[in-house]
């Protein structure tokens, strides 16, 4: 029942917000049009906007992840995978481009980065998951830093694209991720190069079983 109230509620501000920004006074406005008190608002949202634009970040990921789910994603290179998430999510939110530049703006402040920050990894692991990656080593980090990238540059390219279909946008997509794999094809070399350096280093230590060995 809750959901359906966030629901409601996400619903109704997000044709306003373009106009008003996500505030607090709005959201008590049109908390009260849905017949929601404050007292249940806050239930519901406890820290007000920053708890709402979670929930909407959340609501995209999820349907992101069911769009993607009704591809042939197992026929698609990782490249194409990935680029089809952010595509998708990118579509998600057009009905609502507006209150997205509006959230963007919401958390700039100071003391909301952190929680921006929370909504872009979320949405990148959401998508590497999607795309169906199992890593656990240092891939599992540098994957979603890449990605972190890739995504926040596009939508930002996006928000001010007025080509037809958003064509722009498509192709400087195409490119960060051309850009990304050379990167991450670098990075991981450098990283397995250092691993690599690491383990050796570890194996002449006085406690290893070859240095040992050698007394």
């Amino acid at each position: 029942m809750s959901d359906k109230q966030k629901d409601k509620l996400l619903d109704a501000l997000l044709p306003v917000v373009p106009f008003e920004g996500w505030s607090d006074s709005i959201l008590m406005e049109i908390g009260a049009s849905c017949e929601l008190s404050s007292q249940k608002i806050a239930i519901l949202f406890p820290r007000g906007m920053t708890d709402i634009l979670r929930y909407f970040n959340k609501r995209l990921d999820t349907h992101m992840m069911g769009e993607l789910e009704k591809r042939d994603l197992d026929n698609m290179k990782v490249r194409e995978r990935i680029t089809l998430a952010v595509r998708i999510r990118l579509e998600l939110m057009e009905p609502h481009r507006e209150a997205v530049r509006k959230g963007m703006s919401f958390f700039v402040m100071p003391l909301k980065a952190s929680e921006g920050m929370h909504n872009l990894y979320d949405t990148v692991d959401a998508m590497w998951l999607a795309a169906g990656d199992k890593s656990t080593d240092y891939n599992f980090y540098s994957k979603r830093l890449l990605l972190s990238g890739v995504y926040s540059s596009t939508m930002l390219f996006w928000l001010e694209d007025k080509s037809e279909g958003y064509e722009k946008t498509w192709n400087f997509l195409d490119r960060r991720i051309a850009e990304v794999l050379k990167i991450g094809g670098a990075l991981g070399k450098s990283i397995g190069k250092i691993s690599s350096v690491a383990d050796r280093l570890r194996s002449l230590s006085p406690f290893s079983k070859e240095w040992t060995g050698r007394c």
